[in-house]
This record gives structure tokens, sequence and C-alpha cells, in this order.
């Protein structure tokens, strides 16, 4: 993930208090609210980690095959995220 928890925790707290502020959201659970943020946070940034990973496991599958055909690692892998992003319908 590019982000530690504990900004991902900051960043919670900042968007629960401007939505509190812009009188979008009430809460009587503050620190609930927040907590279910930062959760939703990590889920949707740990997305991209899950899909490098798959893209890895693709590649590891594929790799004689493009061994012998002479296609780059690096433009490989951009093209398989780029599929699986859009199979995931993920905004990377």
């Amino acid at each position: 993930m590019i982000f530690s928890r504990d900004y991902i925790g900051y960043l919670a707290r900042r968007t629960v208090k401007h939505l509190i502020d812009a009188k979008l959201i009430t809460t009587s659970d503050l620190k609930g609210c927040e907590a279910r943020v930062a959760e939703g946070l990590i889920e949707e940034l740990s997305l991209e980690d899950r899909i490098n990973e798959e893209v890895r496991v693709i590649l590891d599958a594929y790799s004689d095959e493009m061994r012998k055909s002479g296609a780059q690692y690096a433009e490989m892998f951009k093209k398989v995220k780029t599929e699986l992003a859009r199979k995931y319908k993920a905004v990377l």
C-alpha cells in the first residue's frame, strides 16, 4: 500500500470532520464513523496491491511464452494491469 495506516487514519478523521462541517453527514459515534471510513480507504487503496499480485501470477504462468516471443515484462505488466483494472472497474 502506498500510504501508512497512520496516514490513512488521519485522512479518515479529516474526511469525517469535513463531511460533518459541511453538514453532509451526522453521527453520534464519531470514532466508529472514522474507523469505518478508514476501513473503506484501506480496502480501496489495497485494491492496487491485489491487482499487482494477480498480474505477477499471470505473467509467471506465461513467462516461457514471453521469453520465446521476446515480450518485455514491464510492457506486459502494464497491459495486464490495465485489463484487470478494467475488469474490476478500478481507477488506478
